[in-house]
């Protein structure tokens, strides 16, 4: 039994409508989760399932609880995809000011930053409260992680979209299959 704690808005997106989503998520892991209207999920796995997916359902849990719609973070089901958090405070400090300031500078105007890239790399981004969260595969992750990284640094957006544009090759190789 493994206990995830997620915020109380985000509770309503992983029941679903009528319980739709979470029945959802039981149905392709095989484990049961509940999910209490404080923020708590409990992930219940029994001895026939698979541990390995219980890890997952929590990955897929935190995903959705940091801001993720329930398809996206299903990927995580999928082997070779993985989450990453970053905590926006530990980069810009304490100061509201920064950590908004740093929210905006991830999004970018009318979320320009944001969808780069996410188009360029192929990996989800989630900006939500004080974090940035990515999903993405062993090849896609790095590239992406980088870059939020950079932005979080300070690092001025044409250097970021210069990085991202260098890694399109890469990608595109590794997405046609063949080892980098």
């Amino acid at each position: 039994m493994k206990i995830v704690r997620v915020p109380r808005e985000r509770v309503g997106v992983i029941i679903g409508s009528e319980g739709k989503t979470r029945h959802e998520l039981q149905s392709i892991s095989g484990i049961r989760i509940h999910v209490d209207s404080e923020g708590e999920v409990t992930v219940h796995e029994d001895d026939e399932s698979d541990p390995l997916m219980a890890l997952k359902m929590v990955d897929v849990i935190r995903a959705i609880g940091r801001g993720f719609s329930p398809e996206r973070a299903m990927r995580l089901f999928q082997d070779d995809e993985y989450l990453e958090v970053f905590d926006i405070k530990e980069f810009a400090g304490r100061k509201g000011n920064q950590v908004s300031r740093v929210r905006a500078r991830l999004i970018g105007t009318e979320g320009k930053t944001r969808s780069l890239i996410e188009d360029l790399t192929g990996a989800s981004v989630s900006i939500y409260g004080n974090t940035v969260s990515l999903i993405g595969d062993s090849v896609t992750m790095p590239v992406a992680k980088h870059a939020v990284e950079m932005l979080l640094r300070g690092s001025e957006h044409s250097t970021v979209y210069r990085y991202l544009e260098r890694q399109r090759p890469r990608l595109r190789i590794a997405e046609m299959g063949f080892e980098i």
